[in-house]
């Protein structure tokens, strides 16, 4: 009987874990719509600066600052029993650094070059601090859920912050153009600083199971990192691993660019809602397939499905790029849907790629594969740069072109990956 009792509490106690990530999941994915990179901040810092650069340059920050911080993370939070306190360093660090955003576009003057200047700063801020807590809450989550649910979770996160972001989109409607420039996007992002916070306080309420102790824990900075080097050299998986991703990357390079190409073919101005939108729908419905997917066929099955599919926005964009001007009543369509297909291919590269490096990392390891793996590909998040530079010397075609081929020579790198 005591037995069967601790059974009950504890499969009730993994339901309250699942339950409480994946609403975790919902409202960060809500959040991340509010301040999304390829259309409110983009559009933001486009209004700010009238640089195409400058909005290059937020999203590599934004991607740079996620990935940079976690190898140092790893080596700190591999260390300790508790990888929780670094979870919410950066979570509530990132919503801190939001509201500060929040503040500044509302009480400093449009023309002041301090406004640039002092947004850039705390974005850079917000993107490093929040890079800490990516190591930690990957490995908790794979500590707290078994491997054969993992898939099914993240679908259920994205679905139901899908559903959430979908309201965001509804609301970034009413006020993007609602009220006087930049005001409206500062509401955007205390919208996103609050679904943070709640995504934060939901993490951390689902506790952190007990770690398996790190395996090298006396270890210097020098020898850990002499030890990822081992393993990329050693480990083809791994390696290929990171290839890929780094194509992944070159294929994303034009995102923050997709929303100025629908505006130079005939979209309207008012467009940035409507296409956000068509982002959460695609990330929305392909979910279920996505989860459903990961588990049931595999996480490399799924990176190569999704490297395919994130050929076609860019071929899209290309097509309409070299096609005579049109309506946009034509225009606008053909860019919802370009967004629906960057929503689907970004929602499932994403639960493809944690969920595989979950499964390559050892148990007693993972924060360190973590770590390795994220300062590996983290210079790749600077391309939104070189998507900058090509628009400017070569034009929006070539851009879109390089992004399709990167995503094309991604799909033969991951398929020799499924090989092994």
């Amino acid at each position: 009987m005591f037995q069967r009792e601790q059974r009950v509490r504890a499969s009730n106690e993994a339901d309250g874990r699942f339950r409480k990530i994946a609403t975790a999941g919902m409202f960060f994915q809500g959040g991340a719509a509010a301040i999304d990179t390829g259309t409110i901040v983009a559009t933001l810092v486009h209004g700010l600066t009238g640089s195409t650069v400058a909005v290059g340059a937020a999203a590599a920050i934004a991607r740079y600052g996620w990935l940079f911080p976690q190898l140092f993370t790893a080596y700190y939070a591999g260390r300790r029993r508790r990888r929780l306190p670094f979870y919410m360093a950066g979570a509530f660090g990132r919503v801190a650094c939001l509201g500060a955003i929040s503040l500044l576009l509302v009480v400093v003057p449009r023309e002041s070059p301090s406004l640039v200047a002092g947004f850039f700063v705390l974005w850079t801020l917000y993107a490093f601090v929040g890079g800490i807590l990516a190591v930690p809450y990957n490995d908790i989550v794979a500590r707290a859920i078994p491997s054969g649910e993992r898939s099914r979770l993240l679908a259920v996160r994205f679905f139901g912050g899908g559903l959430l972001a979908l309201a965001v989109a509804a609301a970034a409607h009413r006020v993007v153009g609602g009220f006087a420039f930049p005001a409206d996007y500062a509401l955007m992002v205390l919208m996103g600083a609050a679904l943070l916070l709640i995504s934060a306080l939901s993490f951390v309420s689902a506790r952190e199971p007990d770690a398996t102790p790190a395996r090298d824990a006396g270890e210097g900075l020098a020898s850990f990192l002499r030890r990822g080097l081992r393993i990329y050299r050693d480990d083809r998986r791994f390696r290929l691993f990171v290839g890929a991703r780094w194509l992944d990357g070159a294929a994303a390079m034009a995102l923050p660019f997709y929303i100025f190409e629908a505006r130079a073919v005939g979209a309207p101005a008012a467009s940035v809602a409507i296409l956000l939108a068509a982002q959460t729908v695609g990330a929305l419905f392909s979910n279920p397939l996505w989860g459903w997917w990961g588990d049931r066929l595999g996480k490399r099955e799924l990176l190569q499905a999704t490297a395919v599919l994130a050929a076609t926005p860019a071929l899209l964009a290309l097509a309409a790029s070299l096609a005579p001007p049109a309506a946009p009543a034509v225009t606008l369509p053909l860019f919802a849907i370009v967004f629906v297909l960057i929503g689907a291919a970004g929602n499932g590269g994403t639960i493809a790629q944690l969920g595989y490096l979950m499964e390559i990392s050892p148990d007693d390891d993972r924060p360190a594969y973590s770590g390795y793996f994220n300062a590996l590909v983290a210079p790749a998040a600077l391309l939104p740069l070189a998507g900058a530079a090509v628009i400017g010397v070569a034009g929006s075609p070539v851009l879109f072109a390089a992004s399709a081929a990167a995503a094309g020579l991604q799909c033969i790198v991951v398929r020799r990956l499924r090989e092994r």
